[in-house]
Parts: C-alpha cells; structure tokens; sequence
C-alpha cells in the first residue's frame, strides 16, 4: 500500500484514507485528516440531522482555494455497505429522472466522505419517502448588511412565527448569512411549506420595508436581508448544522441560542466572524446539540 494510504476500522467497516497531510485550508494550513477528525468528533450531533436525508456533497479535492463541484449521485466507487437511496430527481440539471443518493446514517459512511474532501453536507427538508418535517428560512444579507442585520430580521422571523405556534431555531450558514429551522408535522407538501414561509416573508417585507426584501431579484437586495422561502421546495437543499464550509478558515454552520442572536443583532458575536471546527467542538461539549429539538416533529403550518 503507498505510504500515503492508510487502513482503518471504524465500527467494523474497513476504510482506507489517504493523503491525510494535503491541506484543504491554505489560509489556516488546515489538512485532510484533520477534516476527517473532526467529523468524526462531531459525528454524535451531526448524525442525526442527516439521518433518513438525502444527501448532497460539495467535494474540493484540491482544497477551498480549487475547484469544487456539487455530487448528488453516489460515485461509481462506492463501497456496498454505504446506504443509498434511488429518488426523484426534481430539477436536475442533466435531466436524470432519478438520482442514486447517498444516506449518511452511520459513522463510517461520514469518514468516506471527509475522506473525499466532501466538506459541505446539505440536505433537503424531508426524510426519504416522506414529506417535510421541517420548515427553512434562509437569511441572506446583501453587501452593506451583514449577519448583524440577519439577526435582526431573524428576532422578528422568531417572533411572527411563534404567533401562529411556530418554534425557530437559529444557525449560522458559516459564511455570511443565517437559516432558521423549524419543526414541523411532516403533513404538507413542499409547496404548502413554501407558500407559508413565503406569506410570512412577504408580511415582514412590508412590516420592515428598509431592511427586509422577499423577491429573489438581486437588484432589490444592496442593504437589505433577503428572506428566501425557497429553500424550502423540493429541489432545494439547505447546508447541514454542523457541516463545515469552504471559507478561508475552517468555519462551519453552527446552531445558535437566541440569546446569541440578539447579541449578535447588537453587533456583537456571532455578527464578527464565523465559529471554526474547534470552537465548535468545544461549544457542543458545552452545551450539547442546540438544535436537538428539530429533529422532533412541529405542529402543522397554519393554513392560509
């Protein structure tokens, strides 16, 4: 075997890693394996937002400062014990009718792909064969306003929601913006989710004109956060609490609490800069997995 490849168990499925040493961070001098530790050290909380997900990976074989490209479809190596699931494919842009996914529902199948350099894990609102079970509301700041700006809107978001019996909980995308994610029956279509969050984006935009926007044009968004309600349609994914993203540093999507964002609205953290895998880590050791409650099922949307 090449000195550069390496033979591990990991709960009884046999891997073999390679090139631990390549950095995939330049900025941070932060490597392969290290990716690979630290989704396995994260692995107890991450797990379960993946669980039952069709999931989509970004890999970055040459790091964040090369190429990078989005995989859907399980690759042609994957090994026979790693759970895949053969699913519609809505809009897919190479007109497949269906896609064989991957299901990220164990450890060692989270170690292949660290081991791909599939750093960003997204998954779409519903488990498979069902409907969603989870409502998404992304914040995206337009240049001059930032994630302080998004903590702001996400206050407001938190309040109206809770008025129609709506639990929110808040995460940063690890780059710029935030998504708020909230638990819901598992009863309605993905187009029923996205008219609601898309009344009640409508309803802030008019409420908060000067800082709130919830048309998709681009021109609209200079200053202002851009609600997107459709993140929440069935060809949308939204990236996994707790997936790292391909920043200078190794930043990831990390679950606030709401004492966080109001702080973060005064322009104090989380409105700096992004958490990295380390804080993380030690922010989970903390206080365990802030988003657990997602992962239980909400009350029905309100009908319109």
């Amino acid at each position: 075997m090449p000195a550069d490849r390496f033979r591990v168990d990991v709960e009884g499925r046999a891997l073999e890693l390679s090139n631990l040493d390549k950095v995939l961070y330049p900025a941070a001098g932060f490597t392969k394996g290290e990716v690979i530790d630290y989704y396995t050290r994260i692995a107890p909380v991450l797990l379960p937002h993946l669980r039952d997900r069709a999931l989509t990976r970004i890999r970055f074989p040459n790091g964040v400062e090369g190429g990078s490209f989005f995989e859907k479809n399980a690759p042609a190596a994957t090994p026979g014990w790693v759970r895949t699931e053969t699913l519609p494919a809505p809009g897919s842009s190479k007109g497949r009718e269906t896609i064989d996914y991957v299901v990220a529902d164990d450890l060692p199948t989270l170690v292949w792909l660290a081991n791909l350099a599939a750093l960003e894990l997204h998954t779409p609102q519903w488990r498979v064969g069902e409907h969603p079970d989870m409502m998404v509301v992304d914040l995206d700041p337009g240049a001059p306003a930032a994630l302080r700006q998004c903590c702001q809107v996400a206050l407001s978001m938190r309040d109206r929601l809770a008025e129609d019996g709506i639990d929110s909980y808040p995460k940063t995308s690890g780059k710029k913006g935030m998504q708020l994610c909230c638990p819901i029956a598992g009863t309605q279509s993905s187009d029923d989710v996205s008219a609601y969050a898309k009344r009640i984006a409508q309803e802030l935009e008019r409420a908060h004109p000067k800082i709130v926007v919830s048309k998709m044009a681009k021109n609209l968004r200079p200053g202002k956060v851009f609600i997107d309600w459709s993140q929440n349609n069935a060809a949308k994914t939204t990236v996994a609490p707790y997936s790292m993203r391909a920043q200078p540093v190794p930043s990831v999507s990390t679950p606030l609490t709401w004492d966080e964002v109001e702080a973060g609205a005064a322009g104090k953290r989380p409105a700096s800069k992004p958490y990295t895998t380390e804080e993380v880590l030690k922010r989970v050791e903390k206080s365990g997995d802030l988003l657990a409650p997602v992962l239980d099922r909400g009350p029905e949307l309100p009908a319109p």
